[in-house]
């Protein structure tokens, strides 16, 4: 029962549309009718601001950190940290309060992992970082990032948190899909407009 009501209030917290809520409040903008119709931080970021796309990616990464930080304080279960973890991801994918709808899974995927393996964010980020700079585009650097993410797991030895990251790593993907074709076709929206 307990690990039944950990991972359905692990899916409650992730299901919170903040980049929804921020928009509609700060600046009276759906993203989900607008841009590239994401509710995640960086649509939030173009339609409404920095200020306010970066307050978004910081709620969403916190969404996966604190049900996995709290976890880890009375289980040291890989497999119930990782299910606690792709509770908190599914449920800002899919979430109750978006009809089933939600965002790409990205920042509150960055968070669940950063409770259970700091160092593995970061060199996951680094690469996020050198694929953004190189070819300036958010999607393929979060694709970068998630895909780099079981290899770093399995130098560091930290085999029961491998299965978590490739079904994640699978749905990021998928929920990336439209952006995967843009890519293809270069279409894709740049990160930074070239000058």
């Amino acid at each position: 029962m307990v690990t039944i009501f950990w991972l359905a209030i692990s899916y409650l917290l992730g299901a919170m549309p903040f980049g929804l809520l921020i928009s509609r409040t700060c600046c009276g903008i759906d993203p989900r009718e607008e841009g590239s119709g994401n509710i995640g931080a960086t649509n939030v970021g173009r339609l409404c601001g920095t200020k306010y796309g970066a307050m978004t990616l910081a709620l969403d990464v916190l969404k996966g950190f604190i049900p996995v930080l709290l976890a880890t304080s009375f289980s040291d279960s890989y497999f119930f940290l990782t299910l606690v973890a792709t509770a908190a991801v599914c449920g800002h994918m899919f979430s109750v309060f978006l009809h089933g709808k939600g965002g790409k899974g990205v920042a509150t995927w960055v968070g669940a992992f950063l409770a259970i393996s700091p160092w593995a964010v970061i060199i996951c980020g680094l690469a996020f970082l050198a694929a953004l700079y190189f070819y300036n585009f958010v999607s393929l650097a979060s694709l970068v990032m998630v895909a780099l993410m079981p290899v770093v797991l399995l130098f560091q030895g930290l085999f029961g948190a491998i299965p978590m990251a490739l079904v994640l790593m699978a749905l990021i993907f998928w929920k990336h899909s439209a952006n995967i074709q843009r890519l293809m076709v270069g279409t894709e929206h740049p990160w930074k407009k070239k000058e």
